[in-house]
């Protein structure tokens, strides 16, 4: 109960913070009066590149499933990954992420370890993309991120970037889990090492293809943020948009908010001085953000999640067999188990 209280705890301090800056040096007035005079025709054209973002997603998706032989469904992939987008929101953590694994068990029959690998590698996709962006953004606003600020932003990007290796690059992911074995032996079995034969067996050369989707659904966003600040009445520039967002996307997987809540608004607050406007535009930008990419995503997958129900039942698929032996038991494939 004490975890469960501290997790959830934890996800609202950078809303707490947001309220804190409002209330010493924020108008609040001045940000409900923004807000009340919202262009409701951009927002609309928002909220609705969510779905060309989401099948941008589903694509790659698919296209990691295929580096395991696997043919996962457009539409399976779609009644699972809108769901997820629901309980991503209101949970802490990435479950959301595990319930993309389970609708995988029900749908292909792979294993919790395989499953994993292909969630595992889709996050690495966007979070390499990510990184890129976030780079030319403390550059674009070096004058803002200076001192330590500076320093930790490009110290971030750096751990965030070396992460990923560890379980790409044979040596440091064994070596760990030889010392959780010994450390916990009752922990035993090969689900680690099937976990990392699934992660590695997608670095192929057609996974260079899900460098474009995954830059492509970046963009949306942006464009996406890019209506937003129109829907205020901000002159913002596309360049400042991606650059913005960027950044606050990598403070967003700091576990101190919902869907980067309060850290991106204060992040905006800051900056949006340096480019003529005022906090509370900053603020309204951030909170405009928030609601036309997540909260409305969040919405829609509450609806889907009542329409396709999570298959909390499906019992984890058998070690034995590889990706393409489970693919022909799948129900959606149209073959039958030998």
């Amino acid at each position: 109960m004490r975890t469960w209280v501290f997790r959830h705890g934890v996800r609202l301090v950078g809303p707490l913070l947001l309220v804190l800056v409002l209330w010493k040096a924020g108008d609040v007035r001045a940000l409900v009066e923004l807000l009340g005079r919202v262009s409701a025709g951009p927002l609309v054209l928002a909220c609705l590149l969510n779905g060309a973002n989401v099948h941008l997603k589903v694509e790659r998706t698919r296209l990691l499933a295929g580096l395991r032989g696997l043919d996962y469904p457009r539409t399976a992939l779609w009644k699972g990954m809108l769901p997820s987008l629901y309980l991503g929101m209101v949970t802490p953590g990435r479950v959301g992420d595990a319930l993309r694994i389970q609708y995988m068990r029900r749908d292909l029959g792979t294993s919790y370890a395989e499953g994993l690998a292909l969630i595992v590698m889709d996050r690495f996709c966007d979070l390499y993309v990510l990184l890129a962006f976030v780079a030319a953004g403390v550059a674009h606003f070096a004058s803002v991120l200076t001192g330590r600020l500076g320093t930790i932003t490009w110290l971030g990007v750096l751990v965030t970037a070396v992460f990923p290796l560890a379980f790409l690059v044979r040596g440091p992911a064994e070596f760990a889990m030889g010392l959780i074995k010994r450390k916990f032996p009752a922990a035993g079995g090969d689900a680690g090492e099937r976990f990392l034969e699934a992660l590695r067996g997608q670095m192929r050369p057609k996974l260079g293809w899900a460098v474009p989707l995954t830059v492509g659904a970046f963009l949306i966003n942006y464009l996406q943020g890019w209506l937003a600040s129109r829907a205020l009445g901000l002159e913002l520039a596309y360049s400042d948009v991606i650059f913005m967002m960027a950044i606050t996307s990598l403070l967003g997987l700091l576990p101190i908010s919902m869907s980067g809540a309060g850290v991106r608004e204060l992040f905006m607050a800051l900056v949006f001085p340096s480019l003529g406007f005022a906090r509370e535009q900053g603020i309204a930008f951030g909170l405009l953000i928030f609601a036309v990419i997540y909260l409305f995503c969040s919405l829609v997958g509450l609806v889907a999640w009542q329409l396709a129900p999570p298959p909390f039942d499906v019992q984890d698929a058998p070690a034995e067999g590889d990706a393409r032996s489970r693919l022909a038991a799948s129900p959606h494939s149209g073959k039958k188990a030998p």
